[in-house]
């Protein structure tokens, strides 16, 4: 059966569960950033401005202006680019977040699948030589994997769209392409929805050459990208936020680590190589075990609706001890 590519973990996240199906880092903003916000109500009678945020997206990843289009979160981005862009052989690369794929067929593309097997590292080679747009995540949301070479991808007449809506959440950064004007057709996607928790703002931002980047900011309605949206943008990516998130992605690193080695200690069989605030889990043979650890109060994502993974599969969010604690008696208690 063909997956629900517009299935995402909010679904399942019902109220007065343990939330371990979505992958934002917190349940709020911290209250510094709630209180930056407040005081932006009173800047919401003017049309929105973006010159202030387009300038600290600029400072952030070190590109011209130019090569900055600020959107209504990555999920614009996706759609922007499906229809702006007129590809002869669209390729996404699976398991991965399943909304630019959705987008581009939503277009009327048509679009081929290179699905990957365990432990879901790409290499160059796997992309076909004709594909003329390739969408992937770096880290790939639900593996967790950090793919390498992606910059032999790149090459004139390409369009390579990079998802790094989770890259915030490996310390460092060490392996983003934000930084990389000199590759042609790259395009790279950020948002900060994840680490400061602002899924219900819609913000975030592509980065591309200043030609693709004025197509699709045509695809765009005015003022895409409102006045709150654009003040979280000139906070967080200011100095002092961008070295508190990664302070914070070195603590979740070390929890993912110890919450792996627990798991595994229980029989999950967990996909290697994570780097992300999430690991990709299966009990072969227990299809059912998402619903069982949903009946005893926690919500994890279900696999199923990733193109190459199965009912088994489900992907937990890793969050702090205490929930990691929660999960795993109850997995104890469930796998006896």
């Amino acid at each position: 059966m063909e997956p629900d590519l517009h299935h995402h973990g909010d679904v399942e996240a019902t109220p007065g569960l343990l939330d371990l199906a979505v992958n934002v880092r917190g349940g709020a903003p911290p209250p510094w950033l709630v209180s930056r916000l407040q005081r932006g109500l009173e800047r919401l009678g003017p049309y929105p401005d973006q010159a202030a945020a387009v300038r600290a997206v600029s400072r952030r990843h070190d590109r011209d202006p130019a090569e900055v289009l600020l959107t209504a979160g990555g999920a614009e981005a996706f759609v922007l680019l499906a229809r702006a862009l007129q590809p002869a052989q669209a390729v996404c690369v699976h398991p991965s977040f399943t909304e630019p794929e959705a987008a581009l067929r939503a277009a009327g593309h048509r679009v081929q699948r290179v699905l990957l097997e365990p432990p879901y590292l790409l290499q160059p080679g796997d992309v076909p030589d004709d594909a003329d747009l390739v969408v992937l995540g770096n880290p790939t949301n639900p593996t967790g994997v950090v793919h390498g070479q992606l910059d032999q991808l790149c090459r004139p007449g390409r369009v390579v769209v990079v998802d790094e809506a989770f890259a915030d959440a490996v310390p460092g950064e060490p392996h983003s392409l934000a930084g990389r004007s000199d590759l042609p057709g790259l395009v790279v996607v950020r948002s900060l929805t994840k680490t400061w928790a602002l899924a219900g703002l819609r913000v975030g931002y592509l980065l591309a050459p200043p030609d693709l980047v004025e197509r699709l900011r045509a695809a765009q309605p005015l003022w895409p990208v409102s006045t709150l949206a654009l003040i979280a943008l000139e906070t967080c990516l200011a100095r002092g936020p961008v070295a508190s998130a990664d302070r914070e992605a070195t603590v979740l690193a070390a929890e993912r680590v110890r919450l792996e080695a627990a798991l595994i200690a229980l029989g999950v069989q967990v996909s290697p190589g994570s780097q992300a605030p999430y690991l990709l889990c299966e009990v072969p043979g227990r299809p059912d075990l998402r619903q069982a650890l949903r009946d005893d109060g926690i919500a994890v994502r279900r696999g199923d609706t990733f193109p190459g993974l199965t009912r088994a599969h489900w992907r937990t969010a890793v969050r702090g001890p205490q929930e990691s604690e929660q999960l795993l008696t109850a997995l104890a208690r469930l796998l006896a």
